[in-house]
């Protein structure tokens, strides 16, 4: 392909999802040039799949409880939440005719709760600004000379002063996710760490959750049951599935999980499915039952906290006739059975890879990052923004915040140096 036919730009943008879309719009608002090269037939694909089609924005947490709980690197974002925070975006989105609204003071999603609504406001006013989209183009190669990158693609190159990496990470790969970011970033001289798939459901050895799929414990507490990673721990309900578990609690504690099972191939877990009572709260409740009557079996005792097959399993785990009353047990059957109340341990054994991942652990590495631009510190005029930076956060519009404040960064930030 010839360099002659290389088509001019101020600005190009690899990757048409939420990130890059905001980028695209920061960036135009400006006056500048703008295209995004999206290697998919459409843009953001991935952004119409999230939290199942319903688009968790974000959440009406404060800037400091946001960063927190994305963990020891999450003040690298405070740059962005204060270019566009929770409530910047929510009145961008009134602009642009889309409400939102929080129904369990949290989380916030458009009115009507459907994805689509978002994509379509983003799309609007990308092609009102001039913004350029190109689907279907693939990125072959990058190559920096001069403080210009001539971007060839599948079907022509592309010469900008200005680029932004927006690609994601490699969750739902069936949705573009192939860690392209990673490599492409390599080639212009930086660094990543190992990707590893999060939030996503875990697979565990024990075979007794199969008698419980249809049961979910609320509030169940997760630590892992290791002394140097006994800090890896997470609150929320959880679901016990064939072969293994997942629900909110698990596709947050899944961050820790995944890069642990890397390097030790299985992980053990204790989990209190009794909402955080201790062995002394548990104690109590059951002499405050047998209290209110004396006929209750163990069994009935242990359904006042949990579920029927739940109860049932834990009785056979600590050896008890699910039948005798409570003090008919044997005193180690009855230490055990309050125990296995209190932390009911399981194996971590696996998971089902970048497939069902909805995000990914890893990426570009923070400290090659500029968090006040989100520009490289090693190449000038390249930018990155979203999933393909290594910061990721739990359940909650968390992440999606993340790729539109960092878009919004990365875009508005290229204007500086036009």
């Amino acid at each position: 392909m010839s360099i002659d036919k290389t088509e001019l730009y101020d600005l190009v943008i690899i990757g048409a999802g939420a990130a890059g879309m905001m980028a695209a719009i920061a960036a135009a608002e400006g006056g500048i040039k703008v295209l995004i090269l999206e290697k998919l037939p459409k843009i953001a694909t991935k952004l119409k799949a999230t939290g199942g089609g319903k688009c968790n924005i974000s959440n009406t947490l404060a800037n400091e409880a946001f960063m927190e709980a994305f963990g020891r690197e999450g003040r690298f974002m405070q740059y962005a939440l204060e270019s566009l925070d929770q409530q910047a975006l929510r009145d961008f989105f009134a602009t642009l005719g889309i409400e939102t609204d929080v129904l369990d003071g949290l989380r916030i999603f458009p009115v009507g709760h459907q994805s689509q609504s978002i994509i379509g406001a983003l799309a609007n006013e990308i092609s009102r600004l001039g913004v350029v989209i190109h689907c279907n183009s693939k990125i072959m190669k990058t190559v920096y000379t001069d403080k210009n990158f001539n971007v060839y693609t599948n079907k022509e190159v592309y010469q900008t002063p200005k680029l932004i990496i927006a690609t994601g990470g490699k969750g739902y790969p069936q949705l573009g996710a192939e860690g392209d970011g990673y490599k492409l970033a390599a080639s212009l001289g930086h660094s990543f760490h190992m990707p590893h798939p999060a939030m996503m459901p875990l697979k565990v050895a024990e075979q007794w959750v199969n008698h419980c799929c249809a049961d979910t414990i609320a509030k169940a507490r997760i630590i892992v049951d290791i002394k140097k990673y006994k800090n890896y721990r997470a609150v929320g309900d959880l679901i016990f599935t064939k072969g293994g578990i997942r629900g909110p609690v698990v596709l947050d504690f899944s961050r820790e999980i995944t890069p642990l099972l890397a390097k030790l191939k299985e992980v053990p877990i204790l989990i209190n499915i009794t909402k955080g009572m201790s062995e002394e709260e548990i104690r109590t409740h059951i002499k405050s039952k047998l209290s209110d009557s004396k006929h209750y079996n163990t069994l009935q005792l242990v359904e006042t906290l949990l579920p029927s097959s739940i109860s049932q399993v834990i009785c056979t785990m600590a050896n008890i006739n699910p039948a005798l009353g409570f003090a008919k047990q044997s005193g180690v059957s009855r230490a055990k059975l309050i125990k296995l109340l209190a932390w009911t341990p399981l194996t971590i054994i696996g998971h089902d890879g970048f497939d069902k991942a909805m995000i990914t652990r890893g990426g570009i590495k923070l400290k090659e990052i500029n968090s006040r631009t989100m520009e490289s510190k090693l190449v000038e005029g390249l930018y990155f923004c979203g999933e393909v930076v290594d910061l990721d956060g739990p359940c909650g519009g968390y992440n999606l915040q993340w790729a539109f404040s960092s878009g919004y960064l990365a875009g508005s930030s290229t204007l500086s140096k036009i």
